[in-house]
């Protein structure tokens, strides 16, 4: 193992870092180690090991990735389905800085599920950059799932850059629990006419977490469609940021694009900004943000109790509510299952963080 480099790293002053914890990190308190990294399902379309270049890189983490990536590719041949979701887990160890690199390269007419999760081997600080690069062919089909849930302590930095071509549909999902510091740039591209992509997100903080989303969704041919619907809870001390960016080119006429971000904030302490934005260069197009941050609705609450439910359960039983529109989303029903109880586990808590 060797220590990372002293890096130059961005500042919270960045438009596209404002309100994250950048500055608190210390790289050099990790040692290079790559994750362990386990596959499950559509092996015959998995090759590891070699170096693979990604679409961009878009600040040092994800320079970093390239400098020490450890990488799966995923191909999917033109006109092949592939029947399982290929499940891709990295687990890392406290003390070390991992960089797993995932490419996808989804062929014409071509489907696949890949769900990519994040765990930590124990308790501890850990740095993870992953970088996730998919291009999806004219016609083929992608749904991507990325479940972070690393240790309390452990920073997560990672980017989602993805291309679709003509006529391509694009899933993403995220869930994010885990974390002291977990952040997910996402980059999508709608490169060529009739290209869709549809985005949800689930997060919960508590403690002292903080959940950080910045979204790009970019179209850059005509009669394009994105749909973005974020929702996210923080409690006791925990934040969150999302800051989302529309951009429709001045080529892409006919474009439908759409983004909402939705937050509830559980106790008096916990925080949660959200900054959506448009950029808008042709006049023959549907778009349209939405944003709130507020506590449950006084409505809802008095409707549960006044139906002889506890107030503790109220609460409990809105923000499943709340998080349901996503998770019936989610490409797998038994890991939904899976992440219901997480929330509720963590719901439980009464003060704490899971």
């Amino acid at each position: 193992m060797a220590q990372l480099r002293e890096l130059a790293l961005p500042s919270a002053d960045e438009e596209i870092w404002r309100y994250s914890r950048i500055d608190a990190l210390d790289p050099t308190a990790f040692e290079l180690e790559a994750a362990d990294t386990a596959v499950s399902g559509g092996e015959n379309y998995v090759t590891r090991g070699a170096s693979a270049a990604v679409l961009a890189e878009p600040d040092v983490f994800a320079e970093l990735n390239t400098e020490h990536q450890s990488t799966l590719v995923v191909e999917v041949p033109r006109g092949t389905t592939v029947d399982e979701p290929i499940v891709i887990t990295h687990t890392s160890r406290p003390g070390t800085a991992s960089f797993p690199r995932t490419v996808l390269r989804v062929g014409e007419n071509a489907e696949v599920t890949v769900i990519e999760r994040f765990a930590s081997a124990s308790a501890g600080p850990a740095l993870v950059a992953p970088v996730l690069s998919a291009e999806v062919a004219p016609a083929g089909r992608l749904t991507y799932l990325a479940v972070n849930d690393v240790d309390l302590e452990a920073w997560q930095i990672g980017h989602q850059l993805v291309v679709g071509d003509r006529d391509s549909s694009v899933r993403l999902s995220t869930v994010t629990l885990g974390g002291y510091y977990t952040r997910v740039r996402t980059e999508v591209r709608s490169s060529g006419q009739g290209a869709s992509t549809k985005q949800v997100a689930l997060y919960f903080a508590g403690g002292d977490q903080m959940h950080d989303f910045r979204v790009i969704q970019d179209h850059d041919a005509p009669h394009t469609s994105s749909d973005l619907l974020f929702k996210g809870a923080v409690q006791d001390r925990a934040r969150s940021v999302y800051t989302g960016l529309i951009t429709i080119r001045e080529h892409a006429r006919g474009t439908a694009a759409y983004q909402t971000n939705r937050n509830l904030t559980l106790s008096d302490g916990a925080w949660a900004e959200s900054v959506p934005n448009l950029d808008i260069r042709t006049n023959d197009v549907k778009c349209s943000h939405a944003s709130t941050v507020g506590p449950i609705d006084d409505d809802q609450r008095f409707y549960l109790e006044s139906r002889g439910v506890p107030p503790e359960t109220a609460e409990r039983l809105v923000v499943l509510g709340f998080f349901e529109e996503v998770l019936d989303q989610l490409p797998s029903g038994q890991l939904a299952d899976e992440l219901r109880a997480a929330v509720a586990d963590k719901l439980n808590l009464q003060g704490g963080a899971s």
